[in-house]
């Protein structure tokens, strides 16, 4: 039909794919050329006028937004737009004659399928719709005042089909949908803009670029079929309804739709107003339509395809105050936050200076101390939550009494991890968004001081939250500016029993007593303190209105909660300065460091507090660090903290003094070493060791060559970029230099020998023998050969077993010492052996440990053998002046035996052997993961474009590092090809926090961009 019609070629030479459709026969057709198409046979009760309709925009819109990708009607060979064509029946068989036309085929993923739909996706998908109605400002046809049930304005029609739907439940579901709808939305009517509009932009009808795209973004949208004249504002409300579907937070994603619409088709006030209502009706009308269909198709899957969602998305949006919605919406619209709320502010700061105090003393004049309380804080013990109510009120108190301050200030818009209620927990996963940013000004004082009405106004709340951590027993206040204009103060942790002589709708005065500051418990088992907050309008949340927000929503909830300093007074040079933004800490960055300092990840992050296996940035929201080897038994660790705190309180000094520490903690690494590794030298880093090791080797040998990895890396010092491949040979790398012999990289998933050969190991050892040969008929030999025994950078790699024995075999017949880089895995990190060199049941001779040692403190160390130790004592000093001083080794020693008594080694093992097993149901599902390798918690994923030729995937490496870490996971990269994730977590890393990683993983292979 399409050959004969449209003069596409031999009906041989074409390909055609049946397309979905709840009532049309649609069929995407490819010709030889490459043209692509959709023909459309429309059901035979459709309307000519219809598709002429449809065809009618499209012409327009080509004309008026040629900008968009949007389908363009083909004429057939005689330059029809649309034509009639015989067909049989599907059921009986009869001709019957259907409307038949066709139009380009766009390209594109259906934003159903798109994963993740990201904000700029869901921002495009606005911008489209509205550009798109823009496009269609003043366009008309006969045809499109349709009597339409898809029409958002009509959508009472609903209620008379509610005896479809078969739950009870559900059927009142809908009725308060559509009470909403009558309520909200019915009335406006006839103020609110028609105009045509396209009015089905569900998932599968809008398409997006493809995964490789950069932004990933809306491109079209198809299926004109419910185009019909309605309410301009429907397009956007049903555009956000479909991208809200299955989200986590459904107002948030339908707020970037109407924010991306609004800057290209802007939306007025009224229109704005119905936003949530319209969207409410369109899934009420949705799951009934689907309740009806059912009812007549039972077993056509098309007609349900949104039902569980639809339901799912009605029941979380009928929980949500439909003034907060209209909030959201008009923010994301840059308008103020309710009507009026500008000129509520302006009418407060005009006041400023003569309201009453809210204390008995006047805060513009009285002495305060400001409290640091936000995520940051060094106030605030390792973990703030664990902060018993108690010793911070001591602390608190304290301070003030020294510093001789009536009052105790916390800080407004201050995120904080102070907060440990559920009600401030998402309930889900430890690395979700937490509500931390304070939305009130804290006022420190003593338990029975006086809480005073600042302006008159009328006792609107009374209540007593129990929740620990929440307001505790509070009063809110109704006020009203000059004009009218209704605003509210509240004011948390109260003393119950001074409540008592209040009332609902009871007026106060200024200055009028309100209530008492409470004491812990009874104050929500909080310090002592009135939480103060301005509440421009309580969206009728009531007592449930937050005190602290999400991050994310901080912009919304301080346009409704402005600065309580406005009635305060609190000198601002007294307030001090807030912690600095992310994006103002980068600037100074990029303003004041070298420019190769290089940071992690397209959105840097910026990290301010770590605590066990978690680091946390300045807003509070919690990374689960599967990548960072340093702080070997977690994050601030509180032995190891103290032992350094309590060290550094008494004496830190250089080694040219005799001190007890250092004595101890080189007894106590060579306890755990092999006998004939007995001497000790302590610096600050393992690059000072490497360093130190490779000058030792050449003192011993006096010999200059050294033997490398490929793809090594030893350190940053100008020696060890000497002999780190990965730097040479890397940007800004000049080259081996002549001394460096680079072996191979004993990788047996990529190189040439595999692990299903049992002389692998002996094979990868007689490469480095090749290499000592090579010299030796150079006329040269070897002072060392150096190697991680188990090399990170190199790709996480597990060398298979009798690799070092044959190498360093080699190496010392040629009189060459080896050296054990142990930095990464040193220290029981790999769960087996508390060494990586027992792996391979080797003995180097120079032994060089880093950082993890000190859990991220300077420190850094080499053991050597007697005789090594004694010709590196030829009468030149040895001098690291706090190498090995009293407080590195007092963390060291705190280290070893955290790692000792909390049997982190064994623990390594466990959790490692779980993650691996994780990988790999993984790898039995994803193709993208090519390897899943290593022991204990130092593992390494390689991931490839396909398992067949073991080409490296790169970019998708790259995309999942960053994507994991938007869902607060942290790992890194390395290999050769920057394809392997490597995972070297703390060692106090528990089964949670690893299913935690497998999950979010899970999720992220399962996106797009993470495909080969």
């Amino acid at each position: 039909m399409a050959c004969d019609l449209y003069g596409l070629g031999p009906e041989e030479d074409l390909h055609a794919l049946a397309l979905p459709g709840e009532y049309d026969a649609n069929f995407a057709i490819a010709a030889q050329d490459g043209r692509r198409f959709v023909l459309k046979v429309m059901h035979p009760a459709r309307e000519r006028g219809l598709v002429d309709f449809q065809c009618a925009a499209l012409r327009h819109l080509a004309q008026t937004a040629p900008h968009l990708s949007l389908s363009r009607v083909q004429t057939t060979s005689t330059g029809k737009l649309v034509t009639l064509v015989p067909m049989p029946g599907r059921e009986d068989g009869a001709m019957t004659e259907r409307l038949v036309w066709m139009l380009s085929f766009v390209e594109g993923t259906p934003l159903a399928e798109a994963r993740p739909q990201t904000d700029e996706m869901l921002l495009s998908l606005g911008r489209f719709l509205g550009s798109m109605d823009k496009g269609l400002n003043g366009f008309t046809h006969p045809a499109s005042d349709r009597d339409f049930k898809w029409d958002l304005s009509r959508a009472e029609w609903a209620l008379g089909s509610l005896q479809h739907i078969a739950d009870p439940s559900r059927r009142d579901l809908v009725l308060r949908g559509l009470t909403l709808f009558r309520s909200h939305v019915v009335p406006s009517l006839p103020h609110l803009r028609r105009s045509v509009i396209h009015s089905d932009a569900n998932d599968y009808n809008v398409l997006v670029n493809g995964p490789e795209a950069e932004p990933r973004q809306v491109t079209s949208v198809i299926d004109l079929g419910d185009m019909h004249l309605g309410l301009t504002v429907a397009e956007v409300a049903i555009g956000a309804t479909y991208a809200l579907l299955s989200t986590r937070n459904p107002l948030a994603a339908a707020a970037l739709v109407v924010r991306g619409y609004h800057e290209a088709h802007p939306l007025d006030e009224r229109e704005i107003a119905v936003l949530f209502p319209l969207i409410v009706a369109r899934l009420a009308v949705s799951v009934t339509n689907s309740a009806i269909q059912k009812s007549l198709k039972p077993d056509d899957p098309y007609v349900t395809i949104s039902e569980a969602p639809a339901w799912k998305a009605l029941d979380l949006l009928m929980r949500v105050s439909p003034n907060l919605a209209h909030a959201i919406f008009r923010n994301a619209c840059a308008l103020p936050v309710v009507p009026g709320a500008d000129a509520v502010v302006s009418w407060i700061a005009a006041k400023a200076g003569r309201m009453a105090p809210v204390l008995d003393l006047d805060l513009r004049r009285a002495p305060s101390l400001v409290f640091d309380l936000s995520v940051g804080s060094t106030l605030l013990g390792a973990d703030p939550r664990a902060t018993e109510t108690g010793t911070l009120t001591e602390t608190l108190f304290r301070r003030m009494r020294e510093a001789g301050a009536s009052v105790g200030v916390g800080r407004y818009d201050e995120a904080r991890l102070l907060y440990v209620s559920p009600l401030f927990d998402p309930g889900g996963a430890p690395t979700d968004e937490r509500r931390t940013v304070h939305l009130g000004v804290d006022l420190f004082v003593e338990p029975g001081s006086r809480v005073r009405a600042p302006l008159p106004g009328v006792v609107h709340i009374l209540a007593n939250n129990h929740a620990p951590q929440d307001y505790g027993p509070l009063v809110v206040l109704k006020h009203q500016t000059d004009e009218g204009r209704p605003f509210f103060t509240l004011y948390g942790h109260l003393s119950l029993d001074t409540l008592a002589g209040l009332a609902l709708g009871q007026s106060v005065e200024a200055g009028q007593e309100i209530a008492r500051v409470g004491s812990p418990p009874t104050n929500g088992d909080w310090v002592p303190h009135v939480h103060f907050q301005i509440i421009l309008d309580l969206l009728e949340l009531g007592r449930d209105f937050p005190g602290v927000c999400r991050a994310s929503e901080r912009e919304l909830w301080k346009a409704l909660s402005p600065d309580p300093n406005l009635i305060l007074g609190i000198p601002a040079a007294e307030l001090g300065e807030p912690p600095l933004p992310a994006a103002t800490t980068l600037a100074g960055r990029r303003r004041f460091l070298g420019g190769n300092v290089s940071l992690s990840y397209e959105r840097p992050l910026k990290i301010v507090r770590g605590l066990g296996a978690y680091l946390y940035d300045e807003t509070g929201r919690a990374f689960l660090d599967m990548y960072n080897n340093v702080p070997l038994v977690g994050h601030t660790h509180p032995r190891v903290v103290r032992a350094a705190q309590d060290q550094l309180g008494l004496l830190n000094t250089n080694t040219r003094y005799l001190h007890d520490n250092v004595v101890r903690y080189a007894e106590r690494l060579k306890a755990l070493l092999p006998e004939s590794l007995s001497v000790c030298f302590f610096v600050n880093s393992g690059s000072e060791a490497n360093d130190l090791a490779l000058r030792m080797a050449r003192t011993h040998t006096k010999r200059e060559d050294i033997i490398v990895l490929e793809n090594a890396y030893h350190g940053h010092t100008a020696s060890l970029i000497d002999v780190s491949p990965y730097k040479f040979d890397g940007p800004g790398g000049k080259g081996r230099k002549s001394f460096v012999h680079v072996a191979p990289m004993p990788d047996d998933y990529r190189g040439p020998y595999r692990r299903d050969d049992p002389a692998a190991g002996v094979k990868y050892g007689l490469t480095v023998g090749a290499v000592v040969d090579r010299m030796g008929q150079a006329g040269i030999t070897p002072a060392a050969f150096i190697a991680e025994t188990l090399p990170s950078v190199g790709g996480q790699i597990v060398p298979p077993p009798g690799y070092l024995a044959e190498a360093y075999r080699h190496v010392r017949g040629a009189g060459g010492l080896c050296i054990a880089d142990e930095v990464q895995v040193g220290f029981g990190r790999l769960g087996t052996h508390f060494w990586g060199f027992e792996m391979q049941g080797v003995v180097p001779d120079i032994v060089v440990l880093g950082k993890p040692i000190g859990n991220g403190f300077p420190l850094g160390a080499l053991i050597t053998t007697e005789a090594i130790a004694k010709s590196f004592d030829n009468g030149m000093e040895f001098f690291s002046t706090f190498g090995g001083n009293p407080v590195a080794c007092a963390a060291g020693l705190a280290v070893l035996d955290v790692v000792r008594d909390e049997g982190l080694q064994g623990r390594a093992l466990e959790v490692g052997n779980h993650i691996v097993s994780g990988l790999r149901g993984l790898m039995e599902k994803h193709a993208l993961i090519g390897d899943v390798r290593g022991s204990g918690l130092f593992l390494g994923v390689e991931l490839v474009r396909d398992r067949t030729t073991r080409e490296p995937a790169p970019s998708q490496a790259k995309y999942v590092v960053n994507r994991l870490r938007d869902l607060g996971i942290l790992v890194g990269t390395d290999g050769p090809h920057e394809n392997v994730l490597k995972l070297r977590p703390p060692l106090v890393l528990s089964d949670r926090e690893a299913d935690l990683f497998v999950a979010a993983f899970e999720q992220v292979l399962g996106e797009d961009r993470a495909r080969p």
